[in-house]
This record gives structure tokens, sequence and C-alpha cells, in this order.
């Protein structure tokens, strides 16, 4: 099973190795998808964790433990076709290929089944027109 979290690092847990032991503690694979982590400083990290269900869930509240806020919320990732002009600029940092830029067509393809949400295509969009929508 994969599961999409936001961890938020105070700057007291910076210097702990999460992954790692997430890895050898709980047998969970953590793919790094986004970090923005500075020493000292608090900082956000997106990762998708791959393992099974009871380890995931023991995983979570091992993390809670150590003083990381998640964000569990589930999203999905939209473009606004009035405001996108095709540019393409985010498919260059899509790390699943879910935005695929079509030089032929000229056209942004967004293929939502691909997407991992992990917010890279954001801030890329020079015309901010890709926000990230959470569901309840």
């Amino acid at each position: 099973m994969k599961r999409r979290l936001t961890l938020h690092f105070p700057s007291e847990a910076v210097h702990q190795p999460i992954t790692y032991r997430l890895a050898v503690d709980f047998d969970i694979a953590a793919k790094i998808l986004r970090a923005q982590i500075a020493p000292n400083q608090s900082g956000t990290m997106v990762v998708e964790l791959s393992g099974d269900i009871d380890e995931l869930d023991a995983a979570e509240d091992w993390l809670e433990g150590q003083g990381l806020g998640l964000n569990r919320a589930p999203g999905e990732i939209r473009i606004d076709p009035m405001l996108c002009v095709d540019c393409g600029i985010c498919s260059s940092v899509c790390p699943s290929g879910a935005l695929q830029y079509t030089p032929s067509t000229q056209r942004l393809q967004f293929e939502a089944s691909r997407c991992l949400v992990c917010e890279q295509c954001i801030p890329s969009c020079p015309l901010e027109a890709i926000t990230l929508v959470l569901q309840p």
C-alpha cells in the first residue's frame, strides 16, 4: 500500500534520520517527492510511503511521536484552463510524467491518474494556473 504525507519538521527534529528509521524499524520505503529542510530551521518534506498497512499505521504514530506534524489530507492537482497557456514548464519538474508537453501540438496534457500530488508543479507555473485542491 502507498500513502502520501507531508511531514512538517520542527527545528529540533531536522537532524533525525527519519527515512532511515522508517526503512529499518518499519520496513517502509520512503520516496522523497519534495523537501525544503535547512539545518536548525523548520521544514517540510512530501513523501510517498510504501509498505504493509499495519506498518504504515505504526510508522505514522512513530512520526508523530518524534514531534513531526503530518498532513494526511488527500488532495488533487487542478489546472485552470482559463489561465494555462500550455507553456510546458510544469512538465519539466513532474517526476511521475503526469504532466507532459507535446511540442508538435504545443499542448500540455495532464493525466491525473499518474499524479503523485507532490506539488512540484505548483511553484513552477508562472501564471499560477496550477493549484492543490484539498478534499474533505
